[in-house]
Formats: structure tokens, C-alpha cells, sequence
């Protein structure tokens, strides 16, 4: 497992690009809970997403002389990857499926990767991934299941503490669960009592079903606004699920129509432009899902989204997922 020496290994390994993103209070949701609600804002990273962490604390361990790396990923995870083979001359391959907003794909091209798309789902773009893996020599660097990756994302976690040690709750969107193990193992590591809590949409969440099932199950794919919290755990799953099990105090799901809510809070409260997936944790406060005492944080894990359904979001119109449609609402009427 990933222990806390490994994480500050990692923060040693991305200093001075993919670490330091501000920590800042929400008065409109400190407000709501009677206490310091706090944002760690990983839209700020270079690639717009959290993701970095990991990549490149993954990539930088890989042997010289190896033809490349690729990995499966529903967009940020590609960004990162991308972005660190980028750092190091390397060739990256990023494997997607067709659910995957072509906002996503198109920023992974732009830093340099080649991208393929495979299937409708995480798992079809996996068994792609692995065929690389087999056939062309790249190494696999797992978006959430793997040791190097974790240890990145729970940089956070150390960086949360050391702003505020005082916090009580961190709040961690999940999916395939390296984020919320990483910031777990990194949070618990320095306050063994400190509460932390997954939190997903209410779609697919193959994690929380996993945790509930005792064992890693395979989940329907369905679109989302909180697009980059899908896909599988995988049947293998060596890390996260374990991780998370074990140091989650709780996993919670929210629907679409209070991610839809949440975003606009974030948006006309806070001022911040950011994807579905990163408002899961207000989503669960302002829901009422979720009661919190004192100093709460929660990840605001990117802005990498396409800013033509946001729009319609923020202006309080429909929104179209698959098969099913998110009434608007018009913010505070």
C-alpha cells in the first residue's frame, strides 16, 4: 500500500509545477454550515486538472529506453499523462471511449499525445490500452490503480494540512478512487481522526458500489454531468479499492439535478468555472445528504469541461444526458 513516505516522495518529485494550487474559503458555503468551507482549487494546475500529480509522479519513474507510455482515461488523466510524456521527449498514447466530450479529446492532441478511441465504455478502452501494452512495449500508467499515481494525488492532502490544520472533514469527489485514496492515506497519516468522505453521482458510481458489494463490480456507463467521475474500478484492482475501503469514513451519491444545482452555486457564488465532478461535495452539503461540523474542504478537481453545456447550465436551461434530461432551473429564482 501507499504510505505516507511514498507521498512525500512525490511531492518532491512535481515541486515546482503541479504543486502549491490555492486553498480558499467559500463565504456563501461557510455561511451555509456555520464554519470555514474551504475550495483547493486544482483547476489551477497547467493542465486545468488535478490529474497532474499523479502523471507526472508516475511518469518521471519510468526506465529510460522505454518506447512510451499510454493510459485509459476520461480526460484529465490523458491531459496529465500527456503533459508529462511531454516534460520527458516521450510518446503517449491516450485510450478513450466514445463517451468522452470532445473537448477532452481535443486538449490531449493539443499537448502532443495521440489518442485513441475505443468502445462505449472505460473497459473497452482498457482492453485497447493493454493491447499497446502487449504489442508496442508502452508502459500502462493507470488513471487511479496505481502506486506512483496515488502517492501524486495524495500531495493534496498534504498541502490541505498544512494550510489548515485545524480541518475537520475533506470532502473528495471519487471514481476510480486513486484521489480519495492518496488524500486519504496523506490526511489520516497527520490526523488519524480527521473524517473523509467519497462522493459521486448517483450513475455509475462503480467505486461506492464496490465498497458496498465488498468487492470490485463492474458498472453500466451512462453520460453525466459529472463525466470525469465514470468508469469501471477494473476486476483486477490491485490499490485503490482497497485503500479506499479501508480509509473512507463514508462513500454518498448525488443526482444529476443537485450536481446541476451545485454548479451554478460554485459558479455565481464563487466565481469558478469547473467541471460536474468537482462539485460533489457541495452538491452532498446543499442537498442536505451531508451534515458537516467545523473546518471542511473539499477538491475543486478541474476545469476541463465543455463550456457549451456549463453555458447552459449557468443560464438555467436543459440539459440533454443520453436518454435522460436535467430540467433547468433559472440560479435563485
Amino acid at each position: 500500500m501507499v504510505d505516507l513516505a511514498d507521498i512525500l516522495a512525490a511531492a518532491r518529485a512535481i515541486r515546482g509545477v503541479a504543486d502549491a494550487t490555492p486553498l480558499v474559503p467559500s463565504p456563501y458555503m461557510s455561511e451555509r454550515i456555520g464554519a470555514d468551507f474551504l475550495l483547493k482549487l486544482e483547476n489551477m494546475q497547467p493542465i486545468g486538472a488535478f490529474k497532474l500529480r499523479g502523471a507526472l509522479n508516475a511518469v518521471a519513474s519510468v526506465a529510460e529506453g522505454t518506447p512510451g507510455v499510454t493510459c485509459c482515461s476520461t480526460g484529465n488523466h490523458g491531459r496529465g499523462v500527456a503533459y508529462a510524456a511531454r516534460e520527458r521527449g516521450m510518446r503517449a498514447v491516450v485510450c478513450m471511449s466514445e463517451l468522452v466530450p470532445q473537448a477532452k479529446v481535443d486538449g490531449i492532441r493539443a499537448l502532443g499525445a495521440e489518442v485513441r478511441i475505443a468502445g462505449r465504455s472505460q473497459d473497452d478502452a482498457q482492453r485497447e490500452c493493454l493491447r499497446l501494452v502487449d504489442e508496442e512495449g508502452l508502459e500502462e500508467i493507470s488513471p487511479f490503480d496505481a502506486h506512483a499515481v496515488i502517492a501524486g494525488q495524495g500531495t493534496i492532502g498534504l498541502e490541505m494540512l498544512a494550510a489548515r490544520p485545524d480541518l475537520e472533514t475533506i470532502l473528495v469527489p471519487l471514481s476510480g478512487g486513486g484521489l480519495a485514496a492518496g488524500v486519504a492515506r496523506a490526511a489520516k497519516a497527520i490526523k488519524p481522526d480527521i473524517r473523509v468522505v467519497g462522493i459521486s453521482m448517483d450513475r455509475g458510481a462503480a467505486m461506492h458500489l464496490s465498497i458496498e458489494a465488498g468487492r470490485p463490480v463492474e458498472v453500466e456507463e451512462v453520460a453525466s454531468l459529472a463525466d470525469s467521475l465514470g468508469g469501471g474500478i477494473g476486476e483486477d484492482n490491485k490499490l485503490s479499492f482497497a485503500m479506499c475501503r479501508e480509509l473512507l469514513d463514508e462513500t454518498l451519491l448525488v443526482t444529476e439535478e443537485e450536481i446541476y444545482h451545485a454548479m451554478q452555486v460554485l459558479y455565481y457564488e464563487d466565481r469558478i468555472v469547473a467541471e460536474g465532478a468537482c462539485v460533489v461535495g457541495l452538491a452532498a452539503v446543499l442537498s442536505g445528504k451531508l451534515a458537516v461540523e467545523g473546518p471542511t474542504a473539499t477538491i475543486v478537481t478541474g476545469r476541463n469541461l465543455d463550456m457549451d453545456m456549463f453555458t447552459r447550465v449557468v443560464t438555467g436551461q436543459d440539459v440533454t444526458l443520453g436518454d435522460y434530461v436535467v430540467k433547468g432551473q433559472i440560479y435563485g429564482a
